[in-house]
């Protein structure tokens, strides 16, 4: 098997197009209106900029005739999400070219250019900077009669409100785009009996999008154990400044995790991998089991540096942990541990690796004689998520194939944890934890999910909204 790239992952930067636009026939009779209209339009590419996009703006439109050249150009740009600017009114045929050809959601705003006219002093020409609500219902009729969604932001130009909700929208094409060109590893085969687990790989492109690349332990063997000292050494000066090291490790498989990690590392560049799901059970220490054992160490700092990795052969996980990460809300592998009724919190996390980036503290490497319910030993992480609000998404999948989100918000606190070499939080919902996990249990979700940061339902309201993936809200 041969790699396909040599250039290291980085996460792939959202792509945003721009097209900007009113009806030409105003333009001479009203000679001052078309200067501020394009005012305007360069304000908003500034702030879409801002957002961390690559903005590909086309201009400003005045007639159908330009529209379907804006049309053709952002055809070609292979944008994640096309905004569509309406400054004033203009007609539906200006934009339903471009929403019919560029292969992306498209996103109209209406920002006039403040809070409100100034109704002593305007005339027509300075209302027509103020028109563009007027187009919107013609827009959404078009757009559903020539069957593409419609979804819209109205404010005014300076109305952080109106821009927050431009970013959750931005933000989901990014996650879209992610998704959509994403090169998702899969390494091993699946945890014994673990029917939730199991996945078609068909149907990760036909849901989301990517390419699902099939992995043999012995790729990581190769690279693995043509890794130099001197990458070694690099690798544990990392650890240990990552890490505080539990008096259990024992040194040998500190160094075998590091060199496990630095194979993981060139696996991920040589099959350009934006997340990795693994799992071998192995037997009697043979050479998989080892490599399987030893890459916690590893995963836990892919993971922290957007590049999800997690165990169990888990790839729905990994994915949503891909989707959490770029959402910037972090993300680490989980699943319930118990529940605890005298102080009205879940109890949730999981073995092996973990994302850095949630931890209230610094992490802990222990060493581990026993990996409870798999094969090996070696050394693990434990760490807690921070306290605050919390997202749980999970990606399900129904009878027919079908991937739905599946999240709940609750709120990590303080409290006692277990120290055996696991991620372990508790977590508050704000209602009977065995009434609580009965309803998420419900929900569709398999026995895994991400953990995240922050409260980003409102993201992935908006990511269903473009993916046409259902979310399921597990409330109280």
């Amino acid at each position: 098997m041969s790699s396909t790239t040599t250039t290291p992952t980085t996460p792939r930067r959202t792509r945003i197009g721009l097209v900007s636009g009113g009806l030409g026939a105003y333009w001479p009779q009203f000679p001052q209106l078309l200067p501020q209209l394009r005012r305007s339009a360069r304000r908003v590419t500034a702030r879409l900029a801002e957002f961390d996009a690559d903005v590909v703006d086309v201009g400003f439109i005045s007639d159908a005739e330009e529209g379907a050249a804006a049309a053709e150009k952002l055809r070609a740009a292979d944008c994640d999400l096309i905004v569509g600017f309406l400054t004033t009114y203009m007609t539906a045929t200006m934009l339903v070219p471009v929403a019919q050809r560029s292969g992306a959601p498209v996103l109209l705003i209406n920002l006039q250019p403040t809070e409100a006219m100034d109704h002593a002093t305007f005339g027509t020409g300075e209302w027509l900077a103020y028109c563009g609500a007027c187009p919107l219902p013609e827009m959404a009729n078009a757009f559903e009669r020539v069957g593409v969604p419609f979804r819209s932001v109205s404010g005014y130009l300076e109305d952080e409100r109106a821009w927050q909700r431009i970013g959750r929208w931005i933000r989901a094409a990014g996650v879209r785009g992610a998704l959509r060109t994403g090169r998702h590893g899969l390494m091993g085969h699946l945890y014994p009996g673990m029917y939730d687990v199991s996945t078609d790989l068909t149907m990760v492109p036909a849901n989301l999008g990517g390419h699902v690349e099939v992995l043999e332990f012995d790729d990581l063997r190769v690279r693995a154990m043509k890794a130099d000292d001197a990458a070694v050494t690099a690798k544990l000066a990392e650890t240990r400044a990552a890490f505080e090291i539990a008096d259990s490790v024992v040194e040998e498989d500190l160094v075998w995790a590091a060199r496990v990690s630095v194979g993981l590392d060139r696996l991920v560049d040589d099959f350009g991998l934006d997340s990795l799901a693994y799992y071998h059970r192995g037997l009697e220490g043979e050479i998989h089991e080892r490599l399987g054992a030893g890459m916690i160490l590893g995963s836990s700092l892919l993971t922290a540096r957007s590049v999800p990795a997690c165990g169990e052969y888990e790839l729905r996980t990994s994915l949503a942990m891909l989707i959490t990460d770029r959402l910037g809300a972090g993300g680490t592998f989980t699943e319930l541990q118990a529940l605890n009724f005298r102080d009205g919190v879940v109890e949730m996390g999981h073995d092996g690796p973990a994302n850095l980036t949630v931890c209230a503290r610094r992490p802990v490497l222990r060493g581990l004689g026993v990996y409870h319910g798999k094969r090996g030993w070696g050394v693990s992480v434990e760490c807690d998520v921070r306290p605050g609000p919390v997202t749980l998404l999970g990606l399900g999948q129904s009878r027919d194939g079908r991937y739905r989100l599946v999240a709940a918000v609750g709120k990590v606190v303080e409290g006692p944890l277990l120290e055996i070499g696991n991620t372990t939080s508790r977590v508050d919902f704000g209602r009977d934890p065995g009434e609580w996990t009965d309803a998420w249990s419900a929900s569709g979700v398999g026995h895994h999910w991400a953990l995240a940061t922050g409260d980003i339902i409102p993201e992935l309201r908006a990511l269903g909204g473009l993916s046409g993936l259902e979310l399921v809200e597990v409330t109280d």
